[in-house]
């Protein structure tokens, strides 16, 4: 996600790295810079005027010149004002009544649809709602119907259709109807959208929303469309008052036009964030993690979240007594594999860990986590307890028992004994984050 921008800014950082101090002559190059690399990524010009002259004047004081780190300080100023610029604090919904009402709203092509199933398996997840209610509102687009209901059978949701109707209002009122009837605590409207803004779409909307009041009107912003989205945002907000964005697609070519600019233009928070195809792809939006992101500086927030919802805490608990004293074995591997499994893909998650550099030569990590798991289940239990050395001939044994190489096991044994001497590390490692630094993961391998 944002791979030129957050480039441009780590080179720019870089730069940055051994000054005294930030004096007008280096703070001016720097922040030139930058006004260049978001206007490359499609941010509002009049946006990237206002970051610009704050994090000119924020550089230029007193307090900075003092600093003993002046180009971490920089990053510092760069990074606060983003997150300033994208909202600060992450948004809650607003939920009024029971049932609670939700539109979606957008263009074609902008992922309302997924993004509907999406928000109602999320709020599921966390408890914030159990019975949700799609209502398909969008009767223009062949399929949309079949493509709802395809969605939300995989969680489990119920979505409102009628079959020949013309209307979406009707569609709109029935569903509120039923979902109140039979108990449904939150009716989420999946509407229409068009290639271009027409005012039938907006009079359709503005009908929608007088009838039935929804407390929440998202707006869904395709994030691969920059700037072009913000415009779309605020026409929508201008006509029909958009409680908040919903930005989609961020796995893929996503600009930084949307992230940064969006809120800034419509006054009105960015409540969501599509990362994925998968419905499971779907978070709260944060400024600070997205301010990580674009300045390349992983996703740590999100990271933990993750961890959280997928690693059982007592089990965490007694590993991390264990790494402590560098005293895990390959049972334990093999558990924190699965746990990462299901965390998601690895190479999505390690890019999230700041510090770690591209990725791009790491081959295949899923296939390789599949060698090791192969590898560790063909040892026996004394093997994976370590109290055996794994000598020539066990290695021998295990690969052809796991159609692998003694290369391959061999690597593994080497990176397993690599991770246990990183353990023996951490002590040292936690004070260097501490004064500020960060860890070097730049020659560890798995």
């Amino acid at each position: 996600m944002f791979g030129t921008l957050s480039e441009k800014f780590q080179s720019l950082f870089s730069g940055l790295i051994g000054k005294k101090k930030l004096t007008e002559e280096n703070i001016s190059d720097a922040v030139r810079q930058v006004r260049l690399a978001l206007l490359d990524a499609d941010v509002n010009f009049g946006v990237v005027s206002n970051f610009i002259k704050r994090v000119k004047e924020k550089s230029l004081g007193e307090e900075v010149l003092k600093s003993v780190s002046p180009g971490d300080q920089f990053i510092k100023i760069v990074h606060d004002e983003l997150v300033e610029l994208m909202g600060k604090d992450e948004e809650e919904l607003i939920f009024k009544r029971h049932p609670a009402v939700m539109m979606l709203c957008g263009l074609q092509g902008s992922g309302k649809t997924t993004s509907c199933v999406k928000l109602a398996s999320y709020l599921l997840k966390k408890g914030m709602r159990k019975k949700p209610l799609i209502a398909a509102c969008d009767l223009q687009r062949p399929a949309a119907i079949e493509q709802l209901k395809r969605l939300s059978s995989e969680v489990g949701v119920e979505v409102f259709s009628i079959d020949g109707e013309k209307d979406p209002i009707t569609v709109a009122k029935l569903a509120l109807s039923k979902a109140e009837k039979e108990g449904f605590d939150l009716l989420i409207l999946d509407t229409a959208g068009r290639l271009h803004l027409d005012d039938a779409l907006m009079e359709e909307l503005a009908t929608i929303k007088h009838k039935l009041e929804p407390h929440e009107i998202l707006f869904v912003a395709n994030a691969a469309t920059g700037q072009d989205a913000v415009k779309v945002a605020s026409e929508f907000d201008a006509r029909i008052g958009i409680t908040g964005s919903i930005l989609t697609m961020l796995d893929g070519s996503a600009r930084a036009g949307a992230a940064i600019s969006i809120r800034e233009v419509t006054k009105k928070p960015l409540k969501f964030e599509g990362v994925g195809e998968k419905i499971a792809d779907f978070q709260l939006f944060n400024p600070s993690s997205m301010a990580d992101r674009i300045l390349g500086l992983g996703d740590v927030i999100n990271l933990v979240r993750k961890a959280e919802e997928h690693i059982d805490e007592e089990t965490s608990i007694a590993l991390e007594k264990k790494m402590r004293k560098a005293a895990f074995t390959y049972n334990d591997y093999l558990q924190q594999m699965g746990a990462l499994k299901k965390m998601g893909p690895l190479k999505g998650l390690m890019k999230m860990l700041p510090g770690v550099p591209d990725l791009g030569d790491l081959g295949d990590p899923e296939r390789e986590f599949g060698q090791m798991e192969a590898m560790i289940f063909s040892m026996t239990p004394q093997e994976r307890d370590e109290t055996v050395e794994i000598s020539h001939n066990r290695r021998l044994r295990i690969a052809k028992g796991s159609g692998t190489t003694i290369d391959d096991v061999n690597r593994m044994v080497k990176g397993f004994k690599r991770l246990k001497s990183l353990c023996k590390d951490m002590p040292q490692m936690k004070k260097q984050m501490l004064k500020g630094g960060m860890p070097d993961f730049k020659n560890f391998k798995f």
